[in-house]
């Protein structure tokens, strides 16, 4: 649930791009064959008509149900894409980042240091612009 919320709060990549093939029809919208539509992540991960009023906040308790029980809408959250086109690195991403983190918090206990900034900087993906600054302590 941890890792669900950090990736809604901060997805690696801020948007994503898909073409139309063939006349699509998206609610009242149609488009013709070879539209670009960019799906801002960053702001449907942020929209509290989507999340709740709560939406910026920090919330794990928000994927206690499962992910498509997350938000108003099933498919809201989408941080490695969707589909047919999903990213192929998604289950190794999140093994990856589990076994870390359970190989650090054995040994060591974490914090912020003071000197750590909150920014979020949009590269080519999304990353903290200062660094993130941390102290370990040995257990």
């Amino acid at each position: 649930m941890i890792l669900y919320e950090v990736l809604r709060l901060y997805p690696p990549v801020t948007y994503l791009t898909r073409r139309t093939y063939k006349a699509t029809e998206l609610g009242s919208i149609k488009y013709p064959k070879g539209v670009t539509l960019i799906l801002p992540l960053l702001f449907i991960h942020h929209d509290p008509d989507i999340w709740g009023e709560d939406a910026s906040e920090f919330n794990p308790q928000r994927f206690a149900d499962g992910i498509s029980s997350a938000a108003k809408h099933p498919s809201a959250f989408f941080p490695f894409g969707g589909g047919p086109r999903i990213c192929i690195g998604q289950n190794f991403a999140l093994l990856e980042a589990k076994m870390a983190l359970s190989t650090i918090l054995q040994r060591f206990s974490f914090e912020l240091s003071p000197s750590y900034t909150h920014a979020p900087y949009t590269m080519m993906t999304l990353q903290p612009q200062h660094g993130a600054q941390i102290r370990l302590r040995k257990i």
